[in-house]
């Protein structure tokens, strides 16, 4: 019989790898607090039109990517492809956004039918957060300023920040159809995806990776230059406060986002070998979403960021299961006694591996410290008969104690001091 294999681009996150991920969560928590922002749980699985309405018929995300399937009572429900359709939701269906300003964040599971390949995977994570309630520039700011916060905390290399203005939709209306205008006499030169999207969702032909057409989109017109007075201000007002906070930027007249609901503010973190995407995290304004979901009209502002990129640009972690002590037992009645003490020691605060089913001390003292134990705590024949454990160090040549059980955690504590001021071998 063969062995069930996972779905393809659905990867097992394997206890080796967790301590990387552990600490990255740590961290997104930490800093969300830090500026306020309150955690959202949100369900794996919404109606299919929420998503339909808000990100775009017309979107690749909708028309090619999502998971959705009728359940038993026929309804045609989402795996969700990404979380700020679902946070709006939650906040209309909850009255979070009723004479109320949010800060929001989230993190968790996504899934989009794409290919699979380094950085990008058909379940894969995000955390982002969400501000609802500020028209200013200053929120933007503040989300911008809280994402290259994360990249310091996380340790990684700095990535390039890279802004635009979408303008409202009339400015785009104006300059989609100048767009396509110009786009039309090179339709047979495009690439067959930017033929596509030339009538559903031309803006996205902007950030073609082809190089033909990035080389007619060399000439096309501009957005920058169909700006309301408005997104203009707005715009100009950000950039002060990004200078103002010594943030780095590079202007892109030509990032645009995958989703429909985004207007004025977009911007993306861009880092370099990490896989099929480059950008880390991406967000904007979609000031229009929550009225198109049924609520008032509402400014708001987010981001989304890809777990698994962060996780790899962050390098190695020690997995969190490495003990502090390894307990070594030989004989019946230290096995026993062994139980006793590693309970002990747990109470004690010390991540504590107890070994179990039998073997000789030498093979256990070599399990223990290819397993990355500080310390080895010792219960063979002859402890066991005065009830006393040999405390030793696996990291620095410090002596070894033998002392009674109920002073274990306390020699472990002395032990430690001492190698660390005799450094490890």
């Amino acid at each position: 019989m063969s062995v069930i294999q996972s779905i393809k681009g659905m990867n097992d996150i394997l206890p080796d790898a967790v301590a990387a991920w552990q600490r990255m969560e740590a961290v997104l928590m930490r800093v969300f607090a830090v500026y306020g922002y309150a955690e959202i749980r949100l369900p794996i699985m919404e109606k299919t039109g929420l998503f339909a309405r808000s990100i775009g018929e017309e979107t690749d995300i909708v028309g090619k990517e999502m998971y959705t399937f009728e359940d038993r009572n026929g309804e045609s429900i989402t795996l969700r492809p990404e979380a700020t359709a679902s946070c709006v939701r939650a906040g209309l269906q909850h009255g979070l956004f009723h004479n109320q300003q949010q800060r929001l964040w989230y993190m968790g599971p996504m899934f989009r039918h794409e290919r699979p390949q380094r950085g990008r995977y058909r379940q894969f994570h995000q955390a982002g957060a969400e501000a609802a309630g500020w028209p200013g520039p200053d929120i933007d700011a503040e989300l911008i300023a809280l994402s290259k916060r994360l990249w310091v905390e996380l340790g990684i290399p700095m990535p390039r920040l890279e802004l635009n203005s979408l303008g409202e939709s009339e400015s785009r209306r104006r300059f989609r159809d100048k767009l396509v205008e110009y786009l039309e006499k090179y339709r047979e030169a495009l690439d067959p995806d930017s033929q596509r999207r030339l009538t559903t969702n031309p803006l996205r032909i902007l950030d073609s990776k082809h190089e033909g057409t990035r080389e007619i989109l060399r000439d096309a017109p501009a957005l920058p230059d169909y700006l309301d007075g408005e997104s203009i201000e707005h715009f100009e007002g950000l950039l002060a406060l990004l200078d103002e906070m010594e943030i780095e930027y590079t202007l892109n007249p030509r990032l645009v986002r995958g989703l429909d609901y985004y207007s004025r503010t977009v911007f993306e973190w861009v880092g370099e070998g990490l896989g099929a995407q480059a950008t880390v995290c991406a967000g904007g304004r979609y000031d229009g979403l929550v009225e198109l979901l049924g609520g008032k009209p509402t400014p708001a502002i987010g981001f989304a960021m890809g777990l698994e990129r962060l996780v790899e640009a962050g390098g190695k972690t020690t997995p969190a299961d490495v003990p502090d002590v390894f307990v070594v037992m030989v004989g019946g009645e230290a096995g026993r006694q062994g139980m006793g003490l590693a309970e002990r020691l747990r109470d004690a605060g010390y991540k504590t591996l107890l070994h179990c089913g039998g073997g000789s001390m030498k093979s256990q003292i070599r399990k223990a410290d290819r397993g990355g134990a500080a310390v080895a705590a010792i219960i063979g024949e002859s402890e066991s008969a005065e009830r006393k454990v040999t405390i030793k160090s696996l990291r620095a040549d410090v002596e070894q104690v033998t002392v009674a059980a109920d002073q274990a955690p306390k020699a472990i504590a002395d032990l430690l001091v001492r190698a660390n001021g005799a450094g490890t071998r």
